[in-house]
């Protein structure tokens, strides 16, 4: 993120540009970006099994008690979709192919950063619960950021070296050096966070004093997120650039250090620019120009006002405005409730596709949920007249043309993916909310191939999610088997189990067996944390769930939430921040607070599953969970092939048998089938499943 080299440089003279703080009583605008990066990489996290969601929150929640213990009031912005005019591609691409390298490096015990698919979702979850406050800008957030930070004199936190290039009244705090774990106090009453303030005044007087205002065109001298000319290489060899007294460490640092000496030696940007250009064939000067003064005004402040957000619930920013997009998108883009994946695709008619640690010799487990993105991409088809002449990634002849970035093998590439055309009364955007709930609804269980009356044993919290793992399981790119379904199912009962054990007025011995079962959780969890070796055709499989959830949880939302969003985070199971916020809002007392997917977790009870532990014994001690698991699986189970019910060694002899095509075989089909059972260790209760006339459910051949 930002300028090339120079946050490492500024780092390297941390005495020289940084000023010590004692961060308290005070707001903070925070880069949303920055902070849940920063916070996944530098916790300890598990990242290679698809991530433990739950862990993560933990750390977002005791991030945020810092603040508030030192009476900090927090302002967290995030970045919304791609920038209408695009000019980042180039810079997303890079960063895509640095992600699948990572992802690879990874999956084969190598180390690599690289989010967890649903990271985004889990943080604003996180801000929703503990009340901060948040924005999500309609594209990038830095200028924002810039222009309400000195509104209301406040300082920033970041780790994006573009801050050191603002004019921030109150300065830029990086987030590699403010403490909050740390937290001090001061005569023994009033707690602080040690932190560093990047001293904008300090650096441009070690650069001969220079004006501050030529630092914008020293960014994009320098290279940007926004900007990379090749061109500018000619400028940069041709020019001579002074290095100045150079240390070792000034050495590594070459072209940062050569263009501030250079530039401070020009009383103004226009001065400079004009010096720049000499170097520069004269048939390319005025483009080259036009294009450094259009970048150099990403550095100017924002004509949003994201005071009036915070303070009176409204967002008018102009560039979306003159899109002409209905209001309830705008607002609920603001608010969070719509992803930036959607805004891309109504504004570029492309999405990314972000990587996870999947097994890069198999297609990417987007693949899987491509329907129900080709039905998002339908419901955004007719969202305005003027999308058309912004959109220039769809192709003219193909008017229900999107674009995906993907990952294939271990590169990228762009495919091309039709939207489905839907009813007209489906099929316009502004009027999609004043659909019914019950029109809402069914939209999406058919897009998800699921029947309302599977649902209606769910608890509310987990229909989204079991709907999404019946969608899950019909498709046969899935390979899933019945040990990663009981995996699953399991996992969602921790979120239970914390109620269970939290919940006034339990007996005794109900509390007690959620406490043992919940327990057992964690050490098979912190047991798979111990370098156990990635299962990749396992972990592909869960990377498969996790991109039909996001694509579920798009869709869900784009609809205005006809069934309940699921909670991809819980409180600590033994304390919370605020036990009022828990016991009265719909996340707490004693309503389920599903913890979805905890990759440790998860990839820990495949293994026991396949080894000796059977779903029964695991949950012999806890009824409640035991029947809830019941409810679980019953409503799983009719949308598995049947299969994945069969006993080891069965479905590996029934491929065999297809791939001879035996005619004999065939002839007896019939006798041997007419009447066969397959039982599968169990009863209905959990899995231990009996399959009957399984003709019924796939060809005759699978059973002998």
């Amino acid at each position: 993120m930002g300028i090339r080299g120079l946050m490492s440089f500024v780092e390297d003279h941390s005495n020289e540009f940084f000023i010590g703080l004692k961060l308290r009583d005070t707001k903070i605008v925070i880069d949303g970006y920055a902070l849940f990066h920063r916070l996944c990489f530098t916790s300890n996290l598990e990242l290679r099994c698809g991530g433990d969601y739950d862990s993560f929150a933990d750390v977002v929640q005791k991030f945020f008690e810092s603040l508030f213990a030192c009476n900090i009031c927090p302002y967290v912005i995030l970045d919304g979709g791609c920038d209408i005019s695009d000019k980042k591609l180039a810079t997303i691409k890079d960063r895509a192919r640095e992600k699948i390298q990572m992802a690879h490096s990874l999956s084969v015990g190598g180390s690599g950063y690289v989010c967890p698919l649903l990271i985004r979702e889990v943080f604003i979850q996180v801000l929703i619960k503990l009340q901060v406050p948040f924005v999500q800008c309609f594209s990038e957030a830095d200028r924002d950021i810039m222009t309400l930070a000195n509104h209301w004199n406040c300082p920033v936190l970041s780790s994006d070296s573009d801050f050191c290039i603002f004019d921030l009244k109150a300065g830029f705090c990086p987030l590699n050096s403010f403490q909050w774990r740390h937290m001090n106090t001061i005569k023994g009453t009033r707690n602080y966070i040690p932190a560093k303030c990047f001293s904008l005044e300090a650096f441009c007087h070690h650069f001969s004093n220079m004006n501050k205002a030529l630092l914008p065109l020293f960014a994009v001298l320098c290279g940007n997120d926004h900007i990379n000319l090749p061109i500018m290489e000619t400028f940069l060899s041709k020019a001579h650039l002074p290095l100045g007294a150079t240390s070792s460490k000034g050495r590594r640092h070459h072209r940062v250090l050569g263009l501030l000496n250079w530039l401070s030696h020009f009383a103004n940007p226009t001065e400079a620019l004009d010096n720049v250009l000499k170097y520069l064939p004269k048939k390319d000067r005025e483009n080259v120009k036009e294009l450094l003064c259009c970048c150099m005004e990403e550095y100017q402040q924002s004509q949003v006002k994201l005071q009036d957000f915070f303070q009176c619930g409204t967002y008018v920013c102009p560039d979306a405005l003159n899109l002409g997009l209905p209001e309830w998108v705008l607002v609920a883009l603001a608010k969070g409730q719509l992803s930036p994946f959607i805004s891309d695709a109504l504004v570029l008619k492309r999405t990314i596709l972000h990587t996870q640690v999947e097994n890069m010799q198999q297609p990417n487990a987007h693949r899987l949920s491509q329907p129900i993105r080709q039905i998002i991409y339908g419901l955004l088809l007719n969202a305005s007249p003027h999308l058309e002449k912004t959109s220039g990634n769809a192709l003219p002849s193909r008017p229900l043309a999107f674009s995906e970035v993907e990952r294939m093998n271990k590169n990228i590439k762009t495919s091309i993916v039709d939207a489905v055309e839907l009813p007209k009364d489906h099929s316009d955007l502004s009027k999609l909310t004043e659909l019914s709930l019950r029109r809402r609804q069914m939209l999406l269980l058919e897009t998800l191939k699921v029947k309302q009356t599977i649902l209606e044993p769910i608890p509310a919290a987990l229909k989204l999610p079991i709907a999404v793992s019946c969608y899950w399981l019909q498709h046969t790119e899935s390979k899933a088997k019945l040990h990663h379904l009981q995996s699953l199912l399991l996992a969602m009962l921790v979120g239970p189990l914390i109620t269970i054990i939290n919940s006034p007025g339990k007996e005794e011995l109900q509390e007690d067996g959620a406490k043992m079962l919940y327990e057992e959780f964690q050490r098979v969890k912190a047991q798979t944390r111990l370098g156990t070796r990635l299962d990749l055709d396992t972990a592909h499989v869960f990377c498969q769930w996790q991109s039909c959830l996001q694509m579920g949880l798009y869709l869900n939302q784009l609809l205005s939430t006809p069934l309940p969003e699921p909670d991809l985070t819980r409180p600590s199971a033994f304390r919370t921040l605020n036990e009022d916020i828990w016991r009265h809002t719909k996340y707490g007392g004693t309503s389920y607070v599903p913890r979805l997917y905890s990759g440790s977790l998860v990839h820990g009870l495949c293994q026991q599953l396949l080894a000796t532990t059977s779903v029964e014994s695991l949950l012999s001690m806890c009824p409640e969970a035991k029947q809830l698991y019941e409810h679980l699986f019953n409503a799983t189970r009719s949308y598995a092939p049947a299969e994945i019910f069969l006993p080891k060694g069965k479905s590996n002899s029934k491929k065999k048998r297809q791939k001879k095509q035996d005619t004999s075989c065939s002839k007896n089909r019939g006798r041997t089938t007419a009447h066969s059972k397959c039982w599968y260790e169990g009863s209905n209760r959990f899995g231990l499943l009996m399959v009957e006339n399984l003709e019924e459910h796939s060809e005759a051949s699978d059973v002998e």
